[in-house]
């Protein structure tokens, strides 16, 4: 069953308001197995809301269009309907009476110009009123346009309770379609399409497109790239299957495959943020985080105590923006302060003052002049902590012997704005962390 979802508005088209319902139709479409190929904006114009239509029908089975059914001038979606169906609008008198209740249970009358609710294309069906705006199923032979409001709450009662429910009936082929997102940090998106590319053909191959199983979809998953130049790459995992477990096994096997080829630059796995996959390993490591910013501004401070329960391994920070306060806190020796051994000199210097067992710091240069003879996009990386106790048959044994103390500095050249630059050093130095962790 194919779905096409056009939103109505000026507004849409202006950019006065961002269009998250058509989003939220998508998701709901997508846990039933519909497949929803296009999705389209247009404005409150009767002769090109009927082109937007007649266009998704010639290529669609059906067509959810939200908005343009309230009560003013240019609420149209309903005459548009009508034009495209070839039929007039007929006042439904039973649906006028309940939409003036609607009124006067709020102690108020009903103005004359909401009467244009009730009207309703010959041959459609109401759907029961949320507001004042009723929503419509107007078929056309074999296929079916849905029409619902605007008004987010209003549409997403009438999604669920009578669009979703009509197309199940109208569907012979029901399923689940899943999709999982690997966030990938540490690797461009060249390279990884390089290192993934031979994945993708496989996938994308006719053999692989033709084999079906028993339930009549492919075994196989789509895989997409979707880029976040501040908080890395996704990697899009989507199957389609008969039902939630067998999809769930789809994902499970492809997610395996790419972290076999990605190793650790696969960090997260959908809404997993880098701060929060550091929150983990530390609380897991049973280790405290002390952090020393200069260049990010507490940048990573802030993403660190977004996370709840940080208080239990992250212990502070220190925006050392100032060149003499980086010397007077930490104890960073006279000589450049965008340098690997300033930056080392911080981490050290941070972990002692908080007492914690890791210090974090960053130091650079965003903009827009140089500094220290470093040019724009300029940034070091420190970490600093303790070996760990060891004894011939594996670590923290605890025998009083340790490893040498952990000390790594990155240096990075990055390229962008003043915001771009710190934020991807923000993001850099969890990563740090992150990998070093992964080690221990």
């Amino acid at each position: 069953m194919r779905v096409e979802i056009l939103a109505v508005g000026t507004e849409l088209l202006l950019g006065q308001i961002t269009d998250t319902n058509s989003s939220w139709i998508a998701e709901r479409l997508a846990e039933v197995g519909m497949d929803s190929f296009f999705q389209t904006k247009v404005g409150d114009n009767v002769s090109r809301i009927a082109l937007a239509l007649r266009t998704a029908l010639s290529r669609s089975d059906a067509v959810i269009v939200c908005g343009g059914l309230g009560p003013t001038h240019d609420d149209v979606t309903r005459e548009a309907i009508a034009e495209v169906m070839n039929v007039p609008l007929v006042r439904d008198d039973e649906l006028l009476k309940r939409i003036e209740t609607v009124f006067t249970s709020m102690g108020r009358s009903m103005p004359a110009n909401n009467a244009k609710q009730a009207d309703v294309p010959l041959g459609a069906v109401p759907i029961e009123i949320v507001g004042t705006a009723p929503g419509l199923i107007c078929p056309l032979g074999n296929k079916v346009v849905y029409a619902t409001p605007g008004v987010p709450s209003e549409m997403r009662q009438m999604i669920a309770s009578a669009v979703i429910e009509d197309l199940k009936r109208r569907s012979d082929d029901l399923a689940v379609t899943l999709s999982r997102n690997l966030r990938i940090w540490g690797i461009s998106e060249s390279l990884l399409a390089e290192i993934l590319s031979a994945k993708v053909r496989s996938l994308d191959s006719p053999d692989t497109l033709s084999q079906t199983s028993s339930s009549g979809f492919s075994p196989k998953p789509t895989i997409a790239f979707l880029a976040n130049a501040a908080e890395g790459i996704k990697i899009r995992i989507t199957a389609k299957a008969h039902d939630k477990k067998a999809a769930i096994a789809v994902l499970d096997t492809e997610e395996s495959e790419i972290r076999a080829l990605l190793g650790d630059n696969v960090f997260g796995v959908d809404d997993q943020s880098m701060e929060a996959v550091v929150g983990t390993l530390l609380e897991e490591a049973n280790l405290t985080l002390g952090l020393a910013e200069s260049i990010t501004g507490g940048l990573v401070a802030a993403r660190l105590v977004s996370i709840p329960g940080a208080s239990r391994w992250f212990k502070g920070s220190i925006v050392t923006y100032a060149t003499e306060i980086k010397r007077l806190f930490l104890g960073v020796d006279e000589g450049p302060v965008v340098s690997e051994k300033a930056c080392l000199q911080m981490a050290q210097g941070i972990r002692k003052a908080l007492q914690a067992d890791i210090g974090l710091a960053v130091t650079g240069v965003a903009g827009p002049e140089e500094q220290d003879r470093q040019p724009v996009g300029t940034v070091f990386l420190g970490l600093a902590m303790e070996g760990e106790a060891k004894t011939n048959s594996g670590k923290n044994a605890g025998d009083g012997s340790a490893e040498p103390p952990v000390q790594e500095v990155v240096h990075l050249k990055l390229s962008g704005n003043r915001e771009s630059i710190r934020n991807i050093a923000a993001i850099s130095l969890l990563d740090l962390l992150r990998r070093r962790l992964g080690t221990v």
